[in-house]
């Protein structure tokens, strides 16, 4: 096996076995990953060349973030989690602007703003002491291009809650936490 299959290999089961909380981080990285390489698109003296490589690229993170807004339990998300789908639907419609026009600041500010999300994610998920984040196991709704269409799907199992804690003081808001991303419902792929 060469070392490209044994990185594919890695990143398959890295996925796989992931908890849906830091398969939202996964995500979040991958858009991260193709925003930065639209940008570096920019450098390409080829038009044709530059022209595919940005379009390529925007289109696979709209398909990251379209995947992060379905992936939402509004049930479970509440206010932040509408929020978030907005803030979604925002970051979709600016990447398909920066497609258009071929406009590298606009793919920098998003790419700034996801930044920001997945590091907030991070220190969510490496605070040990907080109740676990309630998620839906199940697969997500078929992909559409509504951000705000409902499920067709039958409603997911639950993962089971912790019992409520006594909080001497109030805790810091966290994300919402998603449902697992259905495999390949988004048109893109975390391992290449």
């Amino acid at each position: 096996m060469n070392s490209a299959n044994k990185l594919n290999a890695y990143r398959v089961n890295a996925v796989s076995t992931a908890s849906a909380e830091n398969l939202v981080v996964m995500l979040y990285d991958g858009a991260i990953r193709f925003m930065g390489m639209a940008i570096r698109a920019f450098d390409k003296e080829d038009p044709l060349d530059f022209n595919l490589a940005v379009h390529t690229n925007i289109t696979k993170t709209q398909a990251i973030v379209r995947e992060l807004s379905r992936s939402l339990d509004p049930e479970k998300a509440g206010e932040l989690g509408e929020s978030l789908i907005s803030l979604y639907d925002y970051f979709d419609n600016r990447l398909q602007e920066a497609n258009i026009h071929k406009d590298k600041a606009i793919i920098e500010e998003v790419l700034e703003r996801v930044t920001e999300l997945r590091d907030a994610w991070n220190e969510s998920l490496n605070k040990s002491d907080e109740a676990a984040l309630p998620v839906v196991t199940g697969p997500t709704a078929a992909p559409t291009t509504a951000a705000y269409a409902p499920s067709p799907a039958a409603p997911a199992p639950v993962a089971p809650q912790p019992a409520p804690q006594p909080m001497p003081q109030p805790a810091p808001a966290t994300p919402p936490a998603p449902a697992t991303p259905a495999n390949g419902g988004g048109g893109f792929s975390l391992v290449g």
